[in-house]
């Protein structure tokens, strides 16, 4: 693993130390870097390289053995299980809805579109249950998979909530739900999905390079923030040809 405490954490955040730890080891194994049976190094080496006291890397490991994704062995040490929940609410900011053809974790590579501020219209205010004609950050995002254009997306969120959000979309954050996180203290807690198959339209045949007619996944998504008030409403359509939707909510 790359030596990245200077970047790691940073106290003015709203996120407790041992949280960014947590993501940054749960990150390692989701993406392979540390596989199944990986023995970490031990606490304090690893707590020299996050830059943290040794008691908050403990807290930090205890959490992610009490989820699964690591095992305590009394000779070896604490090891990776490979066991990798990546759709649980707890890693929600790393999730990608589709996989393999045998379930496995795809990585996917996030381009922002287009950020626009609009005035919502009906169906962005019922999703978002605010007044016809509010303030929204408008996100148009695509994702590859090994260079495939896979799932394209209509992301709208309140202005009032995103003072000094970018307005270029090469500075919005690949990973949004986590950008939220760390810069306004939103914390996506709940999300309702609902899921449909459709007949691909222009948008889709040119943003996912299809040839029509041809089928899609549609994906309507509200996230709700810890007391319950929605904050992101999305607009998913997908591919589903070499890929299966999984979202394990846990």
């Amino acid at each position: 693993m790359n030596d990245r405490s200077s970047t790691l954490v940073n106290p003015e955040r709203p996120v407790p130390l041992y949280e960014h730890v947590k993501r940054q080891v749960s990150e390692a194994i989701l993406v392979g870097e540390w596989p199944a049976g990986f023995v970490l190094p031990n606490e304090a080496e690893l707590a020299r390289r996050f830059g943290v006291a040794v008691g908050t890397l403990r807290h930090a490991l205890a959490d992610l053995v009490a989820e699964g994704m690591l095992v305590r062995r009394r000779k070896t040490g604490t090891a990776v299980t490979g066991r990798t929940p990546a759709h649980s609410l707890r890693f929600f900011y790393r999730h990608f809805r589709l996989r393999g053809p045998a379930g496995e974790l795809l990585r996917s590579h996030t381009q922002i579109l287009s950020v626009v501020r609009t005035l919502a219209d009906a169906r962005q205010a019922a999703a978002l249950e605010l007044p016809a004609g509010t303030e929204l950050v408008s996100l148009t995002r695509l994702r590859s998979v090994e260079g495939r254009p896979v799932m394209h997306e209509e992301l709208s969120l309140p202005a009032a909530r995103l003072p000094d959000f970018p307005e270029r979309p090469e500075d919005v954050a690949e990973l949004l739900y986590l950008y939220l996180l760390e810069h306004y203290g939103i914390r996506v807690t709940a999300v309702r999905e609902q899921v449909t198959a459709e007949l691909a339209d222009a948008v889709d045949a040119a943003r996912l390079d299809l040839a029509l007619p041809a089928a899609v996944l549609a994906i309507h998504e509200v996230s709700f923030d810890h007391t319950g008030v929605p904050v992101v409403a999305g607009w998913h359509r997908a591919v589903t040809d070499k890929y299966c939707y999984i979202n394990e909510i846990s």
